[in-house]
């Protein structure tokens, strides 16, 4: 072995803990079919990491044993303190260890002794070769075994942020005023709570490092304890205890001599075992860490994945290309594939198409550079006696639109029918889906990038011929097995009249854009920067000094050390003044009023009023917002790049961006606003009659809330309670519970917990509904919309409290706020093409949660008022009338 390999050694149970926890949260990862996987993704991500920073050459992971260890047996409460293992970390832990094996990495696991006792043994094992070692952990026990060839690192998570603590031995005698071996007489001392490992009663870290620092060891100050400069009451506590500081040594000891059956060159990192690495990574849905891993075109050998063949051509000239378009005429349906040069659709080429008829009947025709037979391709996308299957339709409609090719609607989009069979799933790619749901390993698209080369020769396009009808075979194959799933499932409505042709919807809407005033856009950030400038000086001037407002360090002093005020948190870099801890100071002193508004005024500045004009496109003064069908697992769509659907409205000056926002010349807005569709959709779910009475008689349902709540009249209501019964209301939906609703009220727990029941005694009907809905989703494993959206929710089978009660919160609100995004989805389609059938002017270009937004001719206006009126009102029908309200104005400022 040479001096300059490193091996790199593991304490597999502290990273697993360390990832379970740091993952956990309120909704863990989890499988669609329920499997928590959060323990198992974060240990390969630090794994990974480690690898890819440090480069060992050797690697070994240790694990705990379930059977008692030497430890065990010397002192009997030794971790007694330590609760058991959860299940859902205890059910992970074997699969952690099977892609262990699969990527042959050498984990090793001694009865009788700890993940540490083996660290420390192999640590000195390659210490005495002469090797640099690293030993990742997730706890401080092993910095007794840092040397000047081996060092430690620990993983933390800061903020939100994971870093690394490093430990070598000047770190350590800076830190601590020892050396790495002298902490373990520290530990004898004052002992360590999370093992339970006692120490001298009464002595604690500084004054057992004070001691050690003075005097070197245990034994020595035990020599010496008569003599000792110390005070009496230490010196008692000693002299009494010397029995448990003596065990209290030896149980903090880590052991060097573990009885090991191999070599430290044996454990050398080798190639993984691909095909089933992949196959166990595909299983449990970590499509992130594959592509992490590079395993994306690693071919599985695995005898048991379905036989994968296909036959496929390059179409050489027109002959055979109509040949090709015989065969799918007569087939009446076939699967394409678009082969493009860049990763963002809407700003490539195509390359090429891929077409597959007969489940494995291929072709491929090498558009680029090519004027021969696209008049043939045209027709047969054209052609809408034959049914056409795909992947990502939405983004195919705006190239196809660059082609002059009229691609008016496909007949089934494979990543949408993944989405309703999973919407919780990461990432949608036809790799996954074609080992999920066909077990068959295909070439990952992105591999079609790296053929970049105009000039392409007859061996290249034979390579992207082979891959790009890989992938219309296998669009062909889901095809048939999704088709299945969703009519089993009971979604073929949702999917056929909803979710496809929104495609085309949104698609239309990303190409037509919205119009900005430039002019205004400037002054709006003109205006942003004097008010910034202003909050600028008013702060310095409050705090007496010039300082960055931006720099958290030199805030942190001036809050916390000029201006006196409590300390909320601390970070390793010093004060936290992040946006809930100024929320807590905001009674302490005016200037966290001004630094929230600064803040605030900044973000606007940079992500709107500068951000936005780097999206204008030039020759047209319009942006184009990409609509995201399948991001959310609420069924709600999404906005991004930018995102027009999150513009801050709360503040004057975040309305004031919607005022940029302008329609054509000859145009107007027109807004449309579901008016409380949640508490509508609520009232028609539950059952509930108060809340149905009150929408049919179209009362004021926060009033009626508020009088039945605090038990007034409702001409006593004020306008603080009905601002309450409001929150209340839309709290309820979200499945509120006394403590958030007590933080968002600023009132006491006892006080919303007493709103709370109140509420629930007079809407009964509501109370009903929350109790059964929770236990339909754990009895059937998810909860599902009015028009059947499933939601699956593993977390309310769950043992840990918190994620437990988050699930139940998902169930209640999952069937309202998403048959609230099914019924404006069904407005959207059923608007569109009633523009469309009525060849009118006026276009749908935003969605913003429950409003809609039609640019519409002037001449145009009352008839595209009345078919938004009748389309969303009508899009479902529930026991409650749904009702829109529609503004109009030459800005959606003013529409609004």
């Amino acid at each position: 072995m040479k001096l300059q390999d490193k091996l790199m050694l593991i304490d597999g149970n502290s990273i697993l803990n360390r990832a379970f926890y740091g993952l956990m949260g309120p909704k863990m990862l989890a499988t669609s079919e329920g499997f928590y996987t959060n323990a198992i993704y974060g240990f390969l991500n630090i794994l990974v990491k480690f690898m890819n920073e440090d480069k060992p050459s050797h690697l070994v992971i240790a694990f705990d044993m379930k059977k008692p260890t030497f430890r065990h047996t010397q002192y009997a409460n030794y971790k007694a303190n330590r609760k058991g293992m959860p299940k859902e970390l205890a059910d992970q832990m074997p699969v952690v260890k099977e892609i262990l094996d699969a990527m042959n990495i050498k984990r090793v696991e001694i009865e009788g002794y700890e993940a540490d006792d083996i660290i420390g043994t192999l640590s000195r094992h390659s210490d005495e070769a002469g090797l640099n070692a690293i030993i990742i952990t997730g706890d401080k026990d092993s910095l007794q075994l840092v040397n000047k060839n081996v060092n430690v690192k620990i993983p933390t998570t800061r903020m939100g942020k994971t870093e690394t603590d490093k430990y070598d031995v000047q770190e350590i005698t800076k830190k601590y005023g020892v050396t790495p071996k002298q902490l373990i007489e520290v530990k004898a001392l004052m002992g360590d709570s999370s093992d339970n490992i006692p120490g001298v009663p009464g002595i604690g870290e500084k004054t057992a490092l004070d001691m050690i620092q003075k005097y070197t060891s245990v034994e020595n100050i035990y020599a010496n304890v008569e003599s000792l400069n110390i005070k009496e009451r230490v010196k008692n506590l000693l002299i009494e205890h010397k029995q448990l500081a003596d065990m209290s040594r030896e149980l903090a000891t880590i052991k060097l001599d573990v009885p090991i059956d191999f070599a430290v060159k044996e454990c050398k990192i080798i190639e993984y075992n691909y095909p089933e690495l992949l196959n166990i990574l595909k299983k449990y849905e970590f499509s992130s860490l594959i592509a992490k891993l590079g395993l994306e075109n690693k071919h599985s050998n695995n005898t048991e994945e379905e036989n994968f063949s296909f036959e496929y051509n390059c179409i050489a000239n027109v002959e055979e290309l109509k040949e090709v378009i015989d065969f799918i005429n007569k087939s009446g349906e076939f699967a394409y594939f678009l082969v493009l040069d860049k990763k963002n659709n809407l700003q490539a080429d195509v390359i090429g198409i891929s077409i597959c008829w007969e489940q494995d009947k291929t072709a491929y025709f090498h558009l680029k550079d090519q004027k021969i037979g696209f008049k043939l391709i045209k027709e047969i996308f054209e052609n809408k006696d034959v049914k056409k299957y795909t992947f990502n339709a939405k983004s195919h409609y705006l190239i196809f639109d660059t082609l002059k090719i009229d691609l008016e609607l496909v007949d089934f989009d494979i990543m949408i029918a993944a989405y309703l069979a999973n919407p919780a799933k990461e990432i949608y790619s036809l790799s996954d889906l074609s080992k999920e749901f066909l077990n068959i390993s295909i070439t990952n698209s992105n591999e079609l990038l790296k053929y970049k080369n105009d000039d392409y020769d007859q061996s290249s396009i034979s390579d992207i011929a082979k891959i790009a009808c890989e992938q219309s075979v296998a669009i062909f194959k889901l095809t048939k097995v999704l088709k299945e799933k969703i009519i089993e499932d009971g979604q073929k409505k949702l999917y056929f009249e909803i979710e496809l042709p929104l495609t085309r919807v949104l698609a239309d809407m990303e190409k037509e854009g919205i119009m900005v005033n430039v002019g205004e856009l400037d002054q709006l950030s003109f205006a942003l920067h004097e008010k910034i400038e202003g909050l600028t000086s008013e702060i310095l001037d409050i705090a007496g000094e010039k300082f960055n407002i931006n720099s958290t360090k030199q805030l942190g002093i001036i809050l916390f050390e000029k201006l006196k005020l409590p300390v909320v948190r601390k970070t390793k870099t010093g004060y936290s003044t992040d946006a809930e801890v100024l929320e807590k100071l905001a009674p302490e002193h005016h200037i966290i009023e001004r630094i929230v508004e600064y803040r605030q005024l900044v973000k606007l500045k940079s992500t709107y009023a500068d951000g936005l004009k780097l999206m204008i496109e030039p020759h047209n003064n319009r942006i184009h917002s990409t609509f995201n069908q399948t991001v959310t697992v609420t069924g709600r769509i999404s906005s991004t790049e930018p995102n027009l659907q999150n513009i801050p409205i709360k503040l004057e000056m975040g309305k004031q961006i919607r005022k940029v926002f302008v329609a054509s010349e000859g145009c107007l807005f027109l807004d449309a606003d579901y008016s409380q569709i949640e508490l509508r959709v609520l009232a028609h779910i539950a059952d509930d009659r108060n809340m149905i009475d009150a929408f049919k008689h179209d009362l004021d349902i926060h009033r009626i809330t508020a009088a039945q709540v605090f038990n007034v009249k409702e001409e006593e209501v004020t306008s603080l309670m009905r601002s309450r019964a409001k929150a209340i209301n839309f709290g309820i939906v979200y499945g509120i519970g006394d403590f958030s609703l007590a933080k968002d009220l600023k009132i006491t727990r006892k006080q919303a917990k007493n709103y709370i029941d109140n509420y629930l005694e007079k809407y009964c009907g509501v109370r009903n509904y929350m109790h059964e809905i929770v236990g339909k989703g754990k009895h059937e494993g998810y909860v599902s919309t009015l028009l059947g959206r499933r939601r699956y929710l593993p977390e309310l089978h769950s043992s840990n409290f918190n994620i437990r009660s988050f699930g139940e919160r998902i169930a209640m609100n999952t069937p309202i706020q998403g048959t609230a995004a099914d019924i404006i989805k069904v407005a959207m389609v059923r608007v569109h093409g009633e523009l469309k059938r009525r060849k009118l002017q006026s276009k749908l270009i935003l969605q913003v949660h429950d409003e809609l937004i039609i640019e519409t001719q002037k001449d145009e206006m009352d008839e595209v008022k009345n078919i938004l009126k009748c389309c969303m009102e009508g899009a479902i029908e529930l026991v409650v009338p749904l009702e829109v309200d529609i503004h109009s104005g030459c800005n959606w400022y003013d529409a609004k």
